[in-house]
């Protein structure tokens, strides 16, 4: 994984688990569209206040990561693991995660989408 893509889903990734919002909406397209493991869709605005009492991390982090370069994006899809509470709800603790990496203002990538995707336990047929 190349060295700014690397930086970012670093930075995302801390910036997810603690709820930073300021740091998102810096991480984010003006027009990031993240969508949930179950087709849900919310723009950055609805993303960004998703936490707090209806989402709470304990824990996240991705491994499994391969970036696909096309130009000045690329397309990145890792597996995410994860513990908390969304709505009173535990999050799923692991999630295939795609992230379409594009180039921002100033030259530093952003993301400009997310997209979840559940993980069938082990044995279940695909």
């Amino acid at each position: 994984m190349s060295n700014d893509i690397d930086q970012l889903l670093t930075t995302w990734t801390d910036a997810e688990r603690t709820g930073d919002r300021p740091a998102l909406d810096g991480l984010l397209t003006s027009d990031f569209v993240g969508i949930g493991p179950v087709g849900f869709m919310l723009p950055k605005d609805a993303w960004l206040a998703r936490f707090g009492p209806d989402l709470r991390y304990d824990s996240l982090d991705l491994d499994e990561v391969s970036t696909r370069r096309y130009g000045d994006a690329a397309v990145v899809v890792a597996r995410q693991h994860a513990a908390g509470q969304a709505r009173g709800n535990p999050v799923p603790p692991d999630t295939r995660v795609s992230f379409v990496v594009v180039p921002g203002a100033g030259g530093r990538q952003q993301i400009a989408g997310i997209q979840y995707s559940f993980m069938a336990p082990a044995g279940v047929p695909s």
